[in-house]
């Protein structure tokens, strides 16, 4: 009878993965960046373990949203006080704060639990094409 491997935490081995946004949808790079965080790439995956890989995003600028979401799409945020909800267009996120959008469409994608913040701690989104992790020789990942 087979047995399910299930990889211990010891035996976790990490990369580091530089994507580029540039002219890429913004689902289509969250989808790949989420798995790569997750691990769903590795033969040894393991749900219950975080056993993924660092994930760094340059461009974040540059990300296209498809049709009319650039207009359309809205991100709120709440305070937790009466009438503390404000609610930004993806127009305004790009141009002002595109590092949180591309964040957020990411976190999404992750479990909304523990091991999910843990996973989400592994990535790193940048505005510009530089970023400070050459010492770790990140692998470039295409995203099709």
């Amino acid at each position: 009878m087979n047995k399910t491997y299930m990889q211990p935490k010891e035996a976790i081995t990490r990369e580091w993965f530089v994507i580029d946004a540039t002219d890429l949808p913004l689902g289509r790079l969250a989808t790949k960046a989420a798995s790569l965080l997750r691990g769903k790439h590795k033969k040894e995956f393991t749900p219950h373990n975080d056993n993924g890989d660092f994930v760094i995003v340059i461009n974040a600028e540059k990300v296209k949203l498809t049709g009319n979401k650039l207009n359309k799409k809205v991100y709120y945020n709440h305070s937790g006080y009466p009438g503390g909800i404000r609610e930004r267009k993806a127009s305004v996120m790009k141009d002002k704060y595109p590092e949180e959008m591309v964040e957020r469409a990411i976190q999404g994608m992750l479990p909304k639990n523990r091991l999910g913040r843990q996973m989400f701690r592994k990535l790193y989104v940048y505005k510009g094409a530089e970023h400070n992790h050459q010492a770790q020789k990140p692998k470039e990942m295409k995203v099709e």
